[in-house]
């Protein structure tokens, strides 16, 4: 069972451990330090130690203190270069060695994203994030960089002292640099073990409220209060999910509000979930984001995927939690109605990803295949459809939680495959073999498109956003003076978001209708990214030129994918407006993450 994705070999050595001390460097946007591991070997007679690396220096390997032989195998496009390293001795079949290697980052690590003074909200200081997930640790430091391996760790980074650094990891305190008055250096320890995918590491001018007995907000001046009123309902979620699915391990909480090119909605790092800006509506609506970063820390950090061919068993679950958690605290009708928008965005996925396309299994192949590249709604919604299905043949919500629960509790601390799930759900479930039996397997996990079964989904809160989109979709133009701002007032910004992605899913409308749709609603003057994202699509879909430089807008002011992408490849099919929308995408992809930068680049056939 090895990883695609990767170059080490768990089966020959285990890395348990790992004693990170490096220092941040902003003016040559580097990080330079030493990884200390703490291996063990898992066969008799091991003379030698694989590492992934991607666009690294290394300059010293020691094992015990012994130096060791290093060499780079052969550059690979995506998976980097292997670091094979010659242990200076035979080690036993588990026998522990130190291996310590000297490093440093590259300005153009796929890891890491430096801003200048310039591009922060507080125009005075620098700032860095990574993020590592799926395969990108090894742009910041050498490692077994799967997330079959998992290890504690514990950190010291040096930064200038007018800067925080924070990390997936808990707080121990911070000293002046006894090597450069000017720097000080913050302390971290991580004791539950991690997949490295989830070492991550922030430096910048923030500041902190606190939200809970073990929340703290983090954030530039200019957001903390702002992200402090937005996630207020972290605790609420907390005792929630932890009544869902057993106590919280890691001890902190914390959130981390990064700068609006952060790629992803959020990043569930442990102790230190981080989430981007475009969650800050001002009513708190967007929180289920929140509630899906805080599931993670039972599936995805304690029950693990053991490589990303198996990543819905991160995201399904955590989406199946999520939606649990909104259960409990909004009622059952939105819990359905949340899981009901999911479907409509499984099928807005596969409608632009296509239905024969191998990325669309919930158990994709792989192979020589880059993950960014694979990423989508996928694992995420077929995942969580699976399972509602599963909750609904096998007896309802509160039997299922059962499964999850002991499911969690069966493979804490472990990395799995599909198959050690479903042979977990046959056992647990034993007296319901025939039900299960009659699920297509094979069509959920290894056929692309939708899935074989839909579920059943309460309708209450969703009747209206599909009433109001098919009166748009059947109106002549003569019908278009009927709507009026009236229509909205009954509806929740949920059922905004629902009733433009009805619209997505159908052919564009004529541009004389969302032309009244302005006149009437005035989409325009709303700032819900969710919402934005969707009217914007809508008008450009339908040719409005008008539109235009508000979508260039939104696409360029935030990065993150599941808005910029979309936006850009509906510029880019519009005709009027692809030469500026690539000329756009150019001027600004030097500020862009460098995944981002990546993946609009393919969409816009932009590649070198």
């Amino acid at each position: 069972m090895a990883d695609p994705c990767s170059f080490a070999s768990p089966a020959c050595c285990l890395t348990r451990h790992l004693y990170l001390r490096c220092r941040v460097d902003f003016g040559a946007q580097a990080l330079r330090g030493t990884a200390a591991f703490t291996a063990r070997a898992e066969r008799e007679a091991l003379r030698c130690l694989v590492l992934d690396t991607k666009d690294l220096q290394v300059f010293k390997v020691t094992v015990n203190g012994q130096d060791a032989k290093f060499g780079f195998g052969e550059k690979h496009s995506f998976k980097g270069t292997p670091l094979e390293i010659a242990l200076p001795f035979e080690l036993r079949r588990g026998q522990e060695a130190i291996v310590e290697i000297s490093f440093e980052s590259s300005p153009k690590s796929s890891a890491l994203q430096w801003f200048t003074p310039e591009q922060t909200s507080g125009k005075k200081h620098p700032f860095l994030f990574s993020q590592c997930q799926a395969t990108h640790c090894r742009a910041i430091f050498p490692c077994q960089d799967t997330p079959a391996v998992k290890l504690t760790y514990y950190a010291e980074i040096s930064v200038p002292k007018e800067l925080v650094a924070l990390m997936s990891a808990n707080r121990d305190g911070e000293m002046p640099d006894p090597e450069d008055s000017s720097r000080k250096i913050y302390r971290f320890s991580q004791n539950v073990p991690i997949p490295c995918y989830l070492v991550a590491l922030v430096v910048g001018a923030l500041e902190s409220r606190k939200i809970g007995p073990r929340t703290l907000v983090w954030a530039e001046k200019e957001l903390v209060d702002k992200s402090a009123y937005e996630f207020a309902e972290a605790e609420a979620m907390l005792k929630t999910a932890e009544d869902l699915a057993g106590p919280y391990v890691w001890g902190q909480y914390d959130l981390l509000v990064l700068p609006p090119s952060f790629p992803y909605g959020g990043m569930e790092n442990p102790c230190l979930t981080f989430v981007t800006p475009t969650l800050l509506a001002g009513d708190r609506s967007l929180s289920n984001v929140i509630a899906h970063e805080i599931s993670h820390s039972w599936t995805g950090n304690l029950v693990t995927n053991k490589t990303w061919e198996h990543f819905w068993l991160n995201e399904g679950h955590t989406v199946y939690l999520e939606r649990r958690i909104g259960g409990r605290l909004f009622g059952e009708q939105f819990r359905h109605f949340q899981a009901l928008g999911g479907w409509r965005e499984l099928q807005n996925t596969i409608n632009t990803l296509g239905d024969k396309n191998p990325v669309t299994n919930l158990v994709p192949n792989l192979s020589e295949v880059d993950p960014d590249v694979a990423y989508s709604s996928v694992p995420y919604e077929k995942g969580f459809a699976l399972l509602f299905h599963l909750e609904q043949l096998l007896g309802g919500p509160d039997v299922f939680i059962g499964f999850l629960k002991a499911y969690i509790q069966q493979f804490a601390y472990k990395s799995i495959v599909t198959e050690d799930w479903k042979n977990f759900l046959y056992s647990y479930f034993k007296d319901k073999v025939d039900v299960l039996d009659k699920v297509d397997w094979n069509s959920w996990f290894h056929a692309p498109g939708m899935p074989p079964v839909k579920p059943m989904y309460d309708m209450t809160l969703a009747n209206a956003c599909v009433a109001l989109s098919q009166r748009w979709i059947k109106a002549k133009e003569s019908d278009l003076g009927s709507f009026s701002s009236a229509d909205l007032k009954e509806m929740s910004s949920h059922q905004l978001i629902e009733f433009l992605a009805l619209l997505l899913l159908e052919p564009p409308l004529p541009v004389s209708h969302v032309k009244r749709m302005q006149q009437v609603y005035d989409f325009n003057a709303i700032y819900n990214s969710e919402i934005r994202f969707r009217w914007l699509r809508l008008c450009i879909k339908a040719k409005w030129e008008e539109a235009i430089p508000l979508a260039l807008k939104m696409a360029t002011d935030q990065g993150r994918m599941k808005f910029t992408r979309p936006l850009f490849r509906d510029l880019y099919g519009f005709d009027k407006c692809r030469d500026l929308a690539v000329k756009t995408f150019l001027e600004h992809r030097a500020s862009m993450h460098p995944v981002t930068s990546m993946l609009v680049g393919k969409d816009l056939k932009q590649d070198q």
